[in-house]
């Protein structure tokens, strides 16, 4: 097995996960790789592809009674039996939420197809049955004894999807709080704990109360599906805040407030474009003129396009593009290190 943690900067405000992947193994050793790694929790049946690789990688943070996972694997039916249940007998809320893909799952004799971009609430104590398609998810698991308020809420809902607007935003947050927790420090898990809380609350059980207690959760949900639309469409000459509004059903009012710290959302949209034409500037394998660019992403005029760049980020686009060309901007790798082979799924889970 080749459990590893992402190295990333060693100073105390960075939070990394442990990484678990499949990459570097023959293809012929990465399924059972993957199922042993997983296998005292549960057993992990798939057909490998037709030449033989099962590619999946998992990160797991651990946040002190909650974690959170990203995990990108191949096809696979994932199984909890009695025994699982006997030798490991974890009983962490789960909840699911694929970006991409979607799952079979049967709980309790009840079945459920879970599509993408829905959550999906079940548990570690129950036996259960998951055929998942190859996709991309991340998962927040409540440990009972820190989520102990929530378990009337929460044991209610198991094996039910969160199928509501509430819900769709509950999975938006999840992948704007997994893009953020690099920046998270130990202090700060009993405040997130509690926003967590707050707003997975607000999705199983909604209430006029608990929605105005996770405003602030809410709100961050809101962003990540602002944030996905843009990036959809930064290159259509309409996206501005009417056909944003429209395309993800927010007026141009609560667009505006969900942005006024950063001066609305036609000012979000610039920076975007902005951030977007510096990516490609700084790859030194672009033949687009700096012209071409501009024109590319919305931008009429390129004398515009150079003083708006260089006011926002302090330099001229062909200094961006000379520096890459030189190899100045080249990223530098991340390092990873080994840790214990004794490090896997179950006991991770046992320590918080």
């Amino acid at each position: 097995m080749l459990p590893t943690d992402a190295l990333a900067d060693e100073s105390a405000t960075d939070m990394n996960p442990t990484t678990f992947t499949t990459r570097p193994l023959s293809s012929q050793d990465q399924f059972e790789a993957w199922r042993e790694w997983y296998k005292p929790v549960f057993d992990v049946v798939a057909e490998p592809s037709s030449n033989g690789e099962f590619t999946a990688e998992t990160h797991l943070w651990m946040l002190d009674g909650l974690a959170m996972s990203r995990t990108i694997a191949s096809s696979a039916h994932v199984v909890r039996s009695r025994r699982h249940l006997r030798h490991e007998p974890l009983d962490h809320w789960v909840i699911s939420y694929c970006a991409r893909g979607a799952h079979f799952a049967r709980t309790a004799d009840v079945d459920v197809e879970v599509p993408s971009g829905v959550p999906y609430l079940w548990s570690l104590g129950q036996e259960f049955l998951h055929e998942r398609t190859h996709g991309d998810r991340v998962q927040f698991l409540l440990a009972r004894d820190a989520f102990r308020d929530l378990a009337p809420v929460l044991d209610a809902a198991l094996g039910t999807t969160l199928d509501t607007p509430l819900g769709r935003l509950l999975g938006d947050y999840m992948i704007a709080l997994e893009r953020r927790l690099t920046a998270v420090t130990e202090e700060d898990f009993p405040r997130l704990s509690s926003a967590v809380g707050t707003i997975v609350a607000a999705a199983v059980a909604p209430s006029e109360e608990r929605m105005a207690v996770a405003k602030t959760q809410i709100d961050l949900g809101r962003k990540e599906r602002v944030r996905r639309a843009v990036r959809r469409h930064l290159r259509t000459p309409t996206l501005g805040p009417r056909t944003l509004g429209r395309l993800i059903g927010m007026s141009r009012s609560n667009l505006y407030r969900l942005f006024e710290d950063i001066g609305g959302v036609a000012r979000y949209i610039q920076r975007e474009r902005l951030l977007e034409a510096h990516a490609v500037l700084s790859d030194p394998g672009s033949t687009q003129s700096i012209s071409a660019i501009a024109e590319d992403l919305c931008f009429s005029d390129p004398s515009a396009f150079s003083r708006t760049f260089k006011r926002e980020f302090g330099y001229s686009p062909t200094e961006v593009r000379s520096a890459a060309l030189a190899g100045v901007a080249a990223r530098a790798t991340v390092p990873s290190r080994a840790v214990s082979d004794r490090a896997d799924f179950a006991e991770l889970l046992r320590g918080f």
